[in-house]
């Protein structure tokens, strides 16, 4: 297995060639043309499900060009990362000055997990050249008209869920956007009461000398798969003819994965991001599409806390990226004991034990998990979950609540309940309900109803 260094040597250019698109009434297919030089070509491909009866078109559309453009760029670190080639030439497109530093920003802030887990010291100004070469878009620019209703990214976990039921309460129209349907996506977008022509499924498609190229040992990890839904998801809102994209990341996304470091595993669901895709989306393409988080300003803790009482979702809601093939909850990853231990002051153990199947809290080996969550440890565990500050409020509110009630402790709350983590969050005593994060782009009316439903008032009291 060769090292960074010696990739970068034996594999110094890579290129964005361009894209080529099939369009009928019923789809929109763009497949992308990228190209290790000396290595490997490869050609992803995605498929859109066009609006029946719609009349918008890829052709002498310079709008949806750039959109797809876009996409492309997006796309291409996946092939990128193999070799981390260190010249990246775009023939697809052009980009001036200030957007190819929007893009390397994006690449090297989204691939920090990939960098940190395969020890590579990347530098922000020399880690890739990218220069482009290709054309300014055909066509014309056509920003949507008359644009209305949500486009909502479904990804099967609590978080998609809360959203589709808070807009339900407001009463907005809501199409469903999903990539690749499964089981979890599919059964939340029925419990949400989406008729068939309500959901936009489109479907990506790796190319496998990817996979094989992984398989040899070549350099793999980490890549921003919000930015690929950012992306996509405005495609399908514009073809549509939809006025917002609505996300559902939360404010708790914006913590570091690592201590003392920017290292941020869902870098592409942060803040930053999210203004610095949307900025961008404005200035270079126009689509006309609004794109943000509904949840920004919540945490994980009032997610789930809101999510407990959305039960139509409890047998079907699934995060697990070990057991996301079979659709199941593994029970012994990172994600499981988070979703689990954040679900705990909201929801009995016996009605978590049957979500997950089993009982993480008696299961002694999940304790260095456990650490890592709670902040323990200097890293948190690469997945998405909540701020160490929310799971810690959320395990010292579970046990409280069960010894209100008499219950014996589970393991892992008997071993958390000796940390000196235990006596601090006791003191804090419930500061998420109550939280707001006003670094936000919700609408107002948007920003009224999230206050309204899931911002409790101040004034959370001490344990102890």
């Amino acid at each position: 297995m060769k090292t960074y260094g010696e990739l970068r040597e034996a594999y110094p250019d890579f290129y964005y060639h361009g894209y080529e698109t099939e369009e009928t009434e019923e789809s929109l297919k763009v497949t992308y043309q990228f190209e290790t030089a000396g290595l490997s070509a490869y050609t992803p491909c995605w498929i859109f499900p066009k609006k029946k009866g719609g009349d918008v078109k890829a052709e002498g559309n310079a709008t949806v060009q750039k959109l797809l453009f876009s996409l492309g760029m997006v796309e291409l670190v996946s092939y990128w990362k193999i070799t981390c080639s260190p010249r990246v030439t775009v023939r697809a497109g052009a980009l001036d000055d200030k957007q190819a530093a929007w893009w390397k920003d994006l690449y090297f802030n989204g691939l920090g997990e990939f960098f940190y887990t395969n020890g590579i010291d990347a530098d922000p100004e020399t880690f890739m050249e990218l220069r482009a070469e290709g054309p300014e878009a055909e066509g014309e620019d056509m920003p949507l008209a008359k644009p209305s209703g949500c486009l909502v990214p479904v990804g099967g976990g609590k978080d998609s869920a809360v959203s589709i039921e808070l807009l339900r309460k407001k009463g907005e129209r809501c199409t469903a956007y999903i990539i690749n349907p499964r089981g979890a996506t599919v059964n939340t977008v029925k419990a949400g009461g989406f008729a068939r022509e309500d959901v936009v499924a489109v479907k990506r498609t790796l190319d496998r000398r990817m996979l094989e190229l992984n398989a040899r040992g070549f350099l793999n990890g980490h890549t921003p798969f919000s930015a690929l839904v950012a992306f996509s998801s405005v495609i399908a809102a514009y073809l549509y003819g939809l006025h917002c994209v609505c996300l559902s990341n939360e404010s708790s996304a914006n913590e570091s994965t690592v201590k003392g470091s920017t290292v941020n595993h869902q870098y592409s669901k942060s803040f930053r991001f999210e203004k610095a895709f949307h900025d961008y989306e404005e200035r270079y393409i126009g689509s006309g599409v609004y794109y943000f988080s509904l949840l920004r300003p919540l945490t994980e803790f009032q997610i789930a806390k809101y999510f407990a009482k959305c039960t139509a979702y409890h047998g079907i809601f699934r995060s697990c990226n070990v057991g996301s093939k079979e659709d199941i909850w593994c029970g012994h990853c990172p994600k499981c004991l988070f979703v689990y231990l954040i679900l705990s002051p909201f929801l009995s153990l016996e009605e978590l034990k049957n979500i997950f199947g089993r009982d993480m809290l008696e299961d002694e080996e999940m304790i260095p998990l456990l650490r890592q969550l709670t902040g323990l440890e200097e890293e948190k565990p690469f997945e998405c979950v909540g701020s160490r500050s929310e799971i810690n409020t959320a395990i010292t509110l579970a046990i409280h609540r069960l010894e209100t009630a008499g219950q014996e402790l589970p393991k892992l709350f008997s071993y958390y309940k000796n940390l000196d983590l235990y006596r601090e969050y006791t003191r804090l005593g419930d500061t998420c309900s109550s939280y707001c994060d006003r670094e936000n782009l919700l609408p107002e009316d948007f920003m009224a109803l999230v206050e309204r439903e899931c911002v409790s008032p101040a004034g959370g009291e001490p344990l102890c």
